[in-house]
C-alpha cells in the first residue's frame, strides 16, 4: 500500500518515495497547451504548492516522474524552459523589511536553480535580471511560478496602513511580469485570495483568472471518483457517505472537491471524524471583521453574491462574505445570470465547516469560552431525546450567562436577528442540518433544523410579554406540510424580551 503524502508538496518526493498520487497532469497539460498567463485562488491546504511543483518538473524536462502519469506520452521531454519559482508562503511578513528580506531570500533560490547572478540589490531588479539573462542563457523562454502571491497582504489584513504599504510593494514586484513579456513564456499564478487585477496586477491584462473556470475545477482537491479508486486501499471500511458529509463540497464547477488535508488525516487517524483542516489555520481575523459589520449569522447560508463582490476584494473594499468564499468558509452552491449579470448563491461547505466557523461565531456572539461545551452538549442531548421542555430551560440558562455588553453592543440591526443568530450558531455547532428562511408555498420559516430523522421547525419573535404568536404562525401557514413524510416533527415558537434578554414565551407541539 501506498503511504500517505501528508504535508508533502514536492512531486519528485511523492513519486520517489511511494506515495499516493493523484494525477493533475492532464489539466497541467491542458493549460500548458494553451500557454498564457494564469491565476488561480484556492484556500489554504488545497494542493496550489503541489501543482506548482508539478508544472516545474513539466517544464524541465524530468521525464521519469511522470511515468505511468497522464502526460508520460503526450510532451515533448527535450524542450526544456529555465523555471523561476517564487514562493511567499512561509513565516509571518509584518513589515517591509521582512518583506524584502523573503523577497531576496526566494529570489536567490531561483538564482540558484537556474544558475545566474543578480548584480541588482533591489528585489524588483533583480527579478527582471533573472527573467532576461535566464532566456538568454538557455535560449528558451521563461516560466514563472508564483506561490502564495497575497500572503504578506493577508498577513497584515485587519492592519490597513501595512497592508497597503504590503499591496503596493508587491504591485511593484509583480509588475516586471508585465514588462518583461517578450521573455516569458508561462506565468502561474497562486494564492489564497482574489486581490483586485486593478490593484495589483495593473497592465497585466493578459492574465486569465481560471478560478472558477469550468475545465480547471478539479486543478486542485480531489474528487469522490478519486476516493473511490485512487484511495480505495486506504478508505476500505469507511462510512463514505459521513465522509461526504464531512468534508465534500467545495464547488469551483468541475466536481465538489474534498480538501486533500483532510482525508489524508481521516485516513491517518483510523478514519476518526475531525476538523483536521479547521485546525491548522487561525481565522481570528473573522472575529475583528464581524466586530465591525452587521451581519445576520444565518444569511451566511444561501447569500446572493454578484460576480463583482467576489472580484473586486481589496484592503480598502474589504467584503465579509467574499473573504469566507475566498479562503474556504464558504463555497458557491449555485449560479444565476440575468440582464444585472452574473451572482452566486454561497453557502457553507459541509459539516466540519458548519460546527467549526459557528462555534466561532458562538464566541463572537456571546464570549463563551469554557461554558460553551457544556452549553452544546446540553441543547444536542435535549433534542436527541426529544425534551423540547428541557430544550427551553438550556436555552434560557444559556442566554442568562450572555454578559449585558454582548446585547447593547452587537451590531446587529435589530434583538431579533441577535438571538435568532446566537441560536443558529449553537444549533450549527453541534451538527444539525439547518435551513434559515426555509421557504414554503404558504411563507417563509425562521429556522428548520433536522437531526437524527426530527424536523425542528423555529419561528422567533420579539415581545415584551408573552403572546403565543410565534407558534400560532407556525401552525396557521402549516409550515410542517414540507417535512410531512417525516415521522416525528416539533414546532417550537419562542419569543424574546429586549427589556429581560432572555426568553419570556416558548411554545412546542408535536405533528
Amino acid at each position: 500500500m501506498k503511504k500517505l503524502p501528508i504535508g508533502i508538496q514536492t512531486l519528485s518526493k511523492i513519486i520517489e518515495g511511494n506515495f499516493v498520487y493523484v494525477d493533475k497532469t492532464e489539466i497541467a497539460h491542458r493549460l500548458i497547451d494553451r500557454g498564457g498567463y494564469y491565476f488561480l485562488s484556492r484556500p489554504r491546504r488545497f494542493g496550489k504548492s503541489l501543482f506548482l511543483d508539478t508544472l516545474k518538473d513539466i517544464f524541465e524536462g524530468k521525464k521519469q516522474l511522470f511515468k505511468g502519469l497522464y502526460i508520460y506520452d503526450k510532451w515533448d521531454w527535450e524542450v526544456k524552459h529555465p523555471v523561476l519559482r517564487i514562493s511567499l508562503g512561509s513565516g509571518v511578513l509584518k513589515n517591509m523589511e521582512k518583506l524584502n528580506r523573503r523577497l531576496n531570500s526566494t529570489l536567490e533560490d531561483a538564482e540558484k536553480s537556474v544558475g545566474i547572478n543578480c548584480h541588482s540589490s533591489d528585489p524588483e531588479g533583480c527579478f527582471k535580471e533573472l527573467i532576461q539573462k535566464a532566456s538568454e542563457k538557455y535560449n528558451q523562454k521563461v516560466v514563472i511560478l508564483i506561490d502564495e502571491y497575497d500572503k504578506p497582504i493577508l498577513d497584515n489584513i485587519i492592519n490597513r496602513e501595512v497592508a497597503l504599504e504590503m499591496r503596493d510593494a508587491m504591485k511593484d514586484f509583480y509588475g516586471v511580469i508585465k514588462d518583461n513579456d517578450a521573455y516569458i513564456q508561462f506565468v502561474f499564478i497562486t494564492g489564497v485570495s482574489k486581490f483586485s487585477k486593478m490593484n495589483l496586477f495593473s497592465g497585466l491584462n493578459n492574465l486569465e483568472d481560471i478560478t472558477l473556470h469550468p475545465d480547471y475545477g478539479n486543478i486542485c482537491g480531489y474528487t469522490h471518483n478519486d476516493l473511490l479508486t485512487v484511495f480505495e486501499e486506504h478508505l476500505r471500511g469507511a462510512d463514505m457517505q459521513k465522509v461526504k458529509q464531512w468534508y465534500n463540497g467545495y464547488n469551483y464547477f468541475g466536481d465538489k472537491v474534498y480538501n486533500p488535508f483532510d482525508i489524508l488525516l481521516f485516513i491517518s487517524n483510523r478514519f476518526e471524524f475531525s476538523n483536521y483542516w479547521w485546525e491548522t489555520g487561525n481565522p481570528s481575523f473573522l472575529i475583528d471583521m464581524l466586530k465591525t459589520r452587521n451581519y445576520y449569522i444565518p444569511e451566511l447560508e444561501n447569500f446572493v453574491a454578484s460576480k463583482e463582490v467576489l472580484n473586486t476584494f481589496d484592503v480598502d473594499n474589504i467584503e465579509l462574505v467574499a473573504l469566507l468564499w475566498q479562503t474556504g468558509y464558504l463555497t458557491i452552491t449555485g449560479k444565476m445570470e440575468d440582464v444585472f449579470g452574473v451572482e452566486y448563491t454561497l453557502g457553507i461547505p459541509n459539516k466540519e465547516i458548519s460546527i467549526s466557523l459557528n462555534s466561532l461565531f458562538i464566541t463572537y456572539l456571546t464570549t463563551q469560552t469554557t461554558e460553551k461545551l457544556k452549553q452544546q452538549k446540553r441543547l444536542l442531548y435535549m433534542l436527541r431525546n426529544a425534551d423540547l421542555d428541557g430544550f427551553k430551560d438550556a436555552l434560557y440558562s444559556l442566554f442568562a450567562s450572555i454578559p449585558y455588553s454582548n446585547f447593547t453592543n452587537s451590531k446587529l440591526p435589530d434583538y431579533e436577528g441577535y438571538y435568532a443568530s446566537v441560536v443558529y450558531a449553537y444549533l450549527a455547532s453541534i451538527g444539525l442540518d439547518l435551513t434559515p428562511e426555509d421557504i414554503t408555498n404558504l411563507g417563509i420559516m425562521d429556522l428548520s433544523a433536522q437531526l437524527e430523522g426530527k424536523v425542528f421547525i423555529f419561528e422567533f419573535k420579539l415581545s415584551e410579554k408573552a403572546t403565543g404568536n410565534a407558534l400560532q404562525q407556525i401552525k396557521e401557514r402549516r409550515y410542517w406540510e414540507k417535512y410531512q413524510d417525516v415521522d416525528n416533527i416539533y414546532l417550537i415558537g419562542i419569543e424574546f424580551s429586549r427589556e429581560k434578554r432572555n426568553i419570556i414565551g416558548y411554545e412546542w407541539e408535536k405533528i
